[in-house]
């Protein structure tokens, strides 16, 4: 017998995207404590759906819960940042190689990147961005790969959004999109799959100088090679 998931009540789901919108916006900041007295006031509801939804935040990474103080945003550090990228490294550019194998539309992800170019501030343009991630890899032909990545989708953008505020280095990164994505209407999986590795791992690197997370698939197809292979530097997609 199987068991179909209980559906989050309306008033629920609606204080969770709002809160969810206000972290990933940075109108909520990493550290700050979530009174659930304040936020029922704030979106006129009772402390219920938002004890619901702020137990449903923390399930996804966004929202830490604690006896003693409550629940904060999360705070976003190295080893956090390390945490969520060593998983999109692993698991991302494999998901975009298989979209492009089966021939899925890119039409989502054309679109999110148009709306990242033309976003009137950094909270659309992460938004955006977020979503022509998710574009990337939610066709790839496997459902249970796509909730994966979907798991840490919320905990990179709050990464970026942190990321951001000391260096928006977005210009760079819609260039880099832009490269990924013609690779990728080209057909060229493995050539779109490097440049989103080299994309993500850039990111962090720049973010987070010295805790780019080790990437054991990065020399798996270099090792017929010869020993001395896995130690040649991974050839860089130009954006």
């Amino acid at each position: 017998m199987t068991f179909a998931p209980t559906p989050i009540p309306s008033r629920t789901q609606f204080v969770l995207e709002a809160i969810k919108h206000a972290i990933l916006t940075a109108k909520l900041q990493p550290g700050q404590a979530l009174v659930e007295t304040e936020l029922a006031a704030r979106f006129g509801v009772s402390k219920t759906p938002v004890r619901e939804a702020l137990k449903t935040l923390a399930g996804t990474g966004l929202v830490v819960m604690s006896q003693y103080k409550g629940a904060t945003v999360r705070l976003v550090d190295a080893e956090m940042a390390r945490e969520v990228y060593d998983v999109r490294l692993l698991l991302e550019p494999e998901a975009l190689r298989r979209t492009i194998t089966c021939g899925a539309s890119l039409d989502d992800a054309q679109e999110a990147l148009e709306r990242a170019d033309s976003a009137p501030d950094k909270a659309d343009r992460s938004l955006a961005n977020r979503d022509f991630h998710r574009a990337l890899y939610l066709s790839c032909g496997n459902p249970l790969l796509g909730r994966m990545l979907d798991e840490v989708r919320d905990q990179a953008a709050l990464v970026s959004t942190v990321a951001w505020a000391a260096d928006p280095s977005w210009e760079r990164e819609a260039a880099e999109h832009r490269e990924i994505l013609r690779l990728a209407l080209a057909a060229d999986a493995a050539g779109a799959a490097a440049a989103l590795h080299d994309h993500i791992a850039s990111f962090l690197r720049r973010a987070f100088p010295g805790d780019e997370p080790a990437d054991p698939a990065a020399g798996k197809d270099r090792g017929a090679a010869g020993p001395d292979a896995r130690n040649a530097p991974r050839p860089v997609t130009a954006s």
